[in-house]
């Protein structure tokens, strides 16, 4: 991180990180007595452990091995398109920046269907297929990736994972949220600082000029960084049995 990307960071983006909107929002669905599950949680959970006091049960699932115990936390390390959480016992599932990674969105969408309760909500914020970040992502092999964004945003490799984007787009989103039985209560398009060019100051005014072009006028909001989706599950609706059965049917299918 140079001066000027700090400088330029602190003078022309003071609005909120879309991180802090998804907090917000997923605070903004949860009551005390609700079961709240967060999809793709990390490896100690930092978002999830936020809620403590704001839910009953606090669920986290992933693929990665938990550093620590998390005491008032139930973690299940397994896939999120087939979770040990029983039908109908959550409602509100979370994910943050973890639909990039999916691999196979149908099963990801019903089984967070099956999972949530009728009028429940799936929460996520995800990356844009359309950023420039995610066609560069898209067009660089995943092998490299861990090593590029340890360079360029001091991540560390072991947390950067690779990248599908097959749920990265309105239409997508749409299409997934459509046969799993879900509404789409929101759909946003949100951008940040452009955080991949904090290692150098003029690539980071470019790339602030951009930003600010694409967030003010209307028709380009959809090459924005983010996309935030929030979806519903009806009170009357797909049958959970039948999500069950199309989940088992897909992997007959894969198998």
């Amino acid at each position: 991180m140079t001066a000027l990307a700090q400088h330029l960071k602190n003078k022309y983006f003071r609005d909120d990180h879309p991180y802090d909107l998804f907090e917000q929002e997923v605070a903004r669905y949860l009551k005390p007595e609700y079961a709240l599950l967060d999809a793709g949680c990390g490896r100690s959970a930092p978002v999830l452990v936020k809620y403590r006091s704001r839910a009953r049960r606090l669920i986290g699932v992933d693929l990665v091995d938990f550093d620590v115990a998390l005491p008032g936390l139930e973690l299940y390390h397994c896939d999120i398109g087939a979770m040990p959480v029983e039908s109908q016992s959550v409602v509100v599932v979370m994910a943050r920046s973890v639909m990039e990674h999916v691999t196979d969105p149908q099963r990801v969408y019903a089984e967070t269907y099956r999972v949530l309760k009728p009028g429940g909500h799936f929460i996520f914020l995800t990356a844009n297929v359309w950023d420039y970040a995610s066609i560069i992502a898209k067009l660089i092999p995943n092998r490299f990736h861990p090593w590029i964004v340890s360079k360029t945003e001091g991540r560390q490799q072991h947390d950067v994972f690779p990248v599908a984007y097959r749920t990265n787009t309105r239409g997508a989103v749409r299409k997934w949220a459509s046969q799993a039985g879900f509404e789409i209560a929101t759909f946003r398009y949100l951008g940040q600082y452009p955080s991949y060019f904090m290692f150098n100051g003029f690539l980071f005014l470019l790339a602030t000029g951009y930003e600010k072009l694409i967030n003010k006028i209307e028709p380009l909001n959809f090459l924005q960084g983010w996309i935030f989706v929030i979806l519903r599950k009806p009170e009357t609706g797909k049958d959970d049995a039948k999500a069950l059965l199309e989940i088992s049917e897909n992997s007959a299918v894969r198998g």
